[in-house]
């Protein structure tokens, strides 16, 4: 392509609507009409990655999934030694900011590596992560502050959220649309993997050596990832006129992350730290709210290759697949962080509760590989998508009725329903979502799925823990608000789970009551985000999955 017929393309792709005139087959005419939408360039602006064999794929995908792993199992490391981790520094509501504060910064990385990595290259960006991630967790083995601690979750989020974002592109990039199910469940089973064994091998860790060594165990593995991936991975790379840096939305990036960090400012203090009617509160909800706007009208019209084009969230499978990724993960990650607590609280060790979280992470991988096997073969994904998602807010009701005295099966059945249901809610709207515009947009759309997926499981667990922190406060004060010392041991309570331990007697069925009622909130408010997730996804529509890069 010439540098004139390059630049016009950009420009054209620039100030007009991004999802082209497409006729579909005409026996299917619900997806013709889906992707009908006018104006737009064809993807030869993007030159398309080689066909590869089957044998060729498995190197290549095998040696980035190795990130995909360990990114995986950084998060339920996290999710099983929260509790370990608080208590050491003495204070439970540092609970809340493990998880949003690595979650803040893969929310904010993952909308700009779609366009970074068109501009600098897939293998820059993902040996780029690795490095950061394995930085990150080096700073958390090693903090003897909070603060410290919290820095080291931001930069392993910026790792890790390079890891799973970038891993995706590059399947995209290399695997035919009718097959691309399949190889995304296989990845998720790398993904579900790693999730399963982090519940077992953080707890496994805590038990015998402590948690720093959860994180720096990693570290070795995350090396020799990177020079597979440095070896094997080749992706071509756009070339435009426009100088790279000058490309990339920093405005964007800057307007979401203050976005996102007002909004969970708010959140985590309201009724923890501070009443809901203090200054800090009401000030940061409303400026979350003005940035919001802010980001959105940079990307309608000032970014000339913005994170998230807002005309292609007008398209209406790519808004459904990404608010229902936004509610899911709402669900399942408020579930990830506190169904271990209520483990401990039953008396189960760190390395029992994680082992719990197992089937979870089988139900994953069996239900992503399982539904793209299915799309493969019948060249659909919409009904499937509404069993995953049935699946998934059927488990989610039925751990709301989970208690002290539950039989330890059941809460294993489950989460391997939960689990299906996730694991097969992810490669439908991915799938929905990469199907639904031309093969040169599908980083960047996939990088707005992410976002809305980041963005979800951040907001889950700071709801969940808002929902927790307040009920657990209050149900802790009607009970013990007349006792003696109560507010020097609530404050114990609320600050370790270790405490529990330390109580008088007859301190200790009314603080597990309480704690139960504070979890049934929670699980309560994760089954209604389960439930609007639903039905978002019915408005997705059906597209056409063709058999080769090309799409012809």
């Amino acid at each position: 392509m010439s540098p004139e017929h390059e630049s016009e393309s950009i420009h054209t792709t620039e100030q007009t609507p991004l999802l082209p005139d497409t006729q579909r087959h005409a026996e299917d005419e619900e997806a013709r009409r889906a992707t009908d939408v006018p104006g737009g360039s064809e993807s030869s602006e993007a030159p398309l990655a080689k066909e590869h064999s089957t044998g060729e794929l498995t190197v290549i995908l095998g040696s980035i999934w190795v990130g995909v792993f360990f990114a995986s199992l950084d998060t339920t490391v996290v999710a099983t030694l929260t509790a370990s981790i608080s208590s050491s520094f003495q204070s439970f509501s540092l609970l809340s900011w493990l998880a949003t504060s690595y979650l803040i910064s893969t929310a904010a990385v993952q909308p700009l590596s779609g366009r970074l990595t068109d501009i600098y290259s897939r293998r820059t960006g993902l040996i780029f992560s690795h490095v950061v991630f394995a930085l990150g967790n080096l700073i958390c083995g090693l903090a003897q502050h909070q603060w410290v601690m919290i820095l080291g979750r931001v930069v392993s989020g910026i790792g890790g959220g390079g890891l799973l974002v970038i891993t995706t592109f590059i399947t995209s990039d290399l695997v035919p649309l009718r097959r691309r199910g399949v190889w995304q469940g296989i990845g998720n089973i790398c993904y579900g993997a790693g999730g399963g064994l982090g519940g077992v091998f953080g707890g496994w860790i805590n038990d015998t050596l402590g948690w720093r060594a959860a994180f720096l165990i990693q570290i070795p593995f995350l090396v020799v990832s990177t020079i597979l991936v440095a070896v094997t991975v080749h992706i071509p790379v756009k070339e435009t006129e426009m100088a790279r840096i000058k490309r990339v939305d920093f405005l964007g990036a800057v307007a979401l992350v203050v976005t996102l960090v007002l909004l969970l400012l708010g959140l985590n203090a309201g009724g923890n730290q501070v009443p809901w009617t203090h200054p800090l509160v009401l000030a940061s909800l409303p400026l979350s709210a003005v940035s919001l706007a802010v980001f959105v009208y940079i990307e309608a019209n000032v970014a000339a290759e913005p994170i998230i084009p807002v005309r292609l969230l007008l398209n209406q499978t790519i808004l459904s697949a990404c608010l229902t990724n936004w509610f899911v993960t709402m669900t399942v990650f408020g579930l990830l962080f506190y169904l271990p607590l209520l483990f401990q609280i039953q008396g189960y060790s760190t390395t029992a509760a994680g082992a719990r979280l197992i089937p979870q992470a089988i139900g994953t991988s069996i239900g992503s590989l399982g539904l793209g096997i299915l799309m493969r073969r019948t060249g659909r994904y919409k009904v499937f998508g509404h069993v995953a998602m049935l699946l998934l807010t059927a488990s989610t009701a039925a751990i709301c009725s989970l208690g002290l005295n539950t039989p330890a099966w059941l809460p294993f059945v489950y989460f391997l329903l939960m689990g299906t249901g996730y694991g097969g809610m992810l490669t439908v709207t991915l799938v929905a979502l990469i199907s639904a515009v031309d093969h040169h947009h599908h980083a960047v759309i996939t990088s707005a799925s992410y976002a809305f997926r980041s963005a979800g499981s951040t907001v889950g667990v700071t709801v969940a823990s808002a929902v927790f922190q307040n009920l657990l406060r209050a149900q802790l004060w009607s009970r013990f608000g007349d006792r003696d010392r109560a507010g020097e041991l609530i404050s114990r309570i609320r600050d370790s789970l270790d405490e529990i331990h330390h109580l008088p007697a007859d301190w200790i069925p009314g603080v597990l009551d309480a704690y139960m009622a504070a979890l049934r909130a929670v699980f309560l408010t994760l089954m209604g985000t389960a439930v609007l997730g639903s039905l978002v996804s019915f408005a997705m529509r059906e597209h056409v999955l063709h058999n080769n890069l090309s799409r012809r």
